[in-house]
């Protein structure tokens, strides 16, 4: 069993503080506003020499309508069930609410170790304070006073959580896999087609806009090969984004974005391709990640046989040069093409990776530029003489000629069209840079 510690507790205890501090990194968005996490966030973390994922959870009330605190219900109801050890936050500023004490009641039907993590023990009138909890008689004999802030106390803490767990665990279990992003504008349905994907509710979905706040991370199986898919913020235009909140969730979106290796840009069937989405394109292109372009809410478009290839059409061209953008059409309310769109990626993927030949590359690639050589400059010929590519971690090939200064950009695309035909580089980003030989 891996190990894996939840963090779980009433709303605006410290929880992402302490989550943040734990995986020592700003993973989780913090603020003092309650509700600001909402869906399942893991991280990996290390002490003692023993390793384990850690779980944050949105603030847990029991009995609220509110659509957003049943979804968090469920998301902490889950991620008790998948956890090791749990980690139940208090806050000793405020002392025991009955928040706290309803919430310890739904934990007495775990037989799981529970520790009461009393946070916000910032003096020695706080921490005295932390004794109050004492009263709700579950978890270990001992009340962990700690300030999530600073980390102080969370030592002890820790020592104690890691006797719990049978082994050592793995030090990062997800080193060396793909990770996929999806992107988007707000309430297009990415948080929907990861549901659909995995079968359970991994994000928080509503007809609201702005439903996920941070960057969902899930390891995936299909199959047999692992990824890590990660469901992020919508984005919208800056002038538009008014809160902290969505500030930050669009940062970690495009953070996410850095760190993926294919990114999924999903677009609303109803809307089309919109400015923002070809915005989140040439930043994937700038930061050379594998692309495609999903479609979802397809079963709500009227269509004939000739609707898709128009709408592909009309996308194609608001695409310009990166024609080489591979475009599903999927439905993630009905499941249509999910699975098709999975296998899409990894083929993005697998095309980020591929490595050429280099004799491949001459014996293809030199006959075609031999037929249609660079236009002559200034009264002088340009001969390119050999290719190959460059050990990058995306396809970055080189041309080896005498006078590489006067190639025009023309004749570049000339080039990358000759890749992209002999070489299966669908969805990649491909550059030429030219030597002097």
């Amino acid at each position: 069993m891996a190990n894996i510690v939840a963090i779980v507790g009433r709303p605006n205890v410290g929880k992402s503080t302490l989550f943040n501090r734990l995986v020592e990194e700003r993973k989780a968005i913090e603020d003092n506003l309650s509700g600001v996490t909402r869906d399942r966030h893991y991280g990996h973390a290390q002490w003692g020499g023993k390793f384990f994922s850690v779980i944050d959870t949105g603030g847990y009330v029991k009995g609220s309508e509110d659509v957003f605190e049943k979804e968090i219900r469920k998301q902490v109801k889950l991620a008790i069930e998948e956890a090791s050890v749990i980690l139940f936050v208090v806050d000793c500023m405020v002392g025991l609410t009955d928040l706290d004490a309803e919430f310890a009641k739904e934990l007495r039907g775990t037989d799981k170790p529970i520790f009461i993590v009393a946070n916000k023990a910032d003096n020695l009138e706080s921490m005295l304070m932390a004794n109050e909890f004492y009263a709700l008689g579950i978890g270990e004999e001992i009340i962990y006073p700690t300030t999530g802030t600073s980390g102080s106390g969370l030592g002890d803490l820790l020592d104690e959580v890691i006797q719990k767990f049978p082994d050592e665990g793995e030090r990062d279990p997800d080193e060396g896999i793909p990770k996929l992003a999806i992107l988007g504008r707000p309430n297009v349905g990415k948080s929907s087609f990861l549901n659909a994907l995995i079968g359970k509710e991994r994000s928080i979905v509503t007809d609201e806009a702005g439903t996920t706040r941070d960057a969902i991370h899930t390891r995936y199986q299909l199959y047999g090969k692992d990824y890590i898919l990660t469901d992020t913020a919508g984005i919208r235009k800056k002038a538009k984004v008014k809160e902290d909140i969505e500030f930050y969730s669009v940062m970690r979106s495009l953070r996410t974005l850095e760190d993926s290796d294919v990114i999924i840009i999903m677009v609303d069937a109803t809307r089309g391709l919109e400015a923002q989405d070809v915005n989140l394109i040439s930043l994937s292109i700038k930061n050379n990640k594998g692309l495609m372009i999903m479609v979802n809410k397809w079963d709500l478009v009227e269509k004939d046989h000739k609707t898709m290839q128009k709408f592909k059409d009309n996308m194609t061209e608001k695409l310009g040069e990166n024609k080489w953008i591979p475009i599903i059409f999927i439905s993630a309310l009905t499941k249509q093409r999910i699975y098709q769109a999975m296998e899409l990626a990894m083929n993005v993927y697998d095309n980020k990776h591929r490595k050429v030949p280099t004799s491949k590359l001459n014996e293809l690639l030199l006959p075609e530029i031999e037929k249609y050589p660079p236009p002559a400059n200034k009264g002088k010929y340009i001969k390119i003489k050999y290719i190959t590519q460059l050990p990058t971690k995306n396809p970055v090939f080189a041309f080896f000629c005498n006078l590489p200064q006067y190639i025009k950009s023309p004749y570049t695309r000339f080039l990358e069209n000759r890749l992209r035909e002999n070489f299966d580089f669908t969805g990649v980003p491909v550059k030429i840079t030219y030597k002097k030989k």
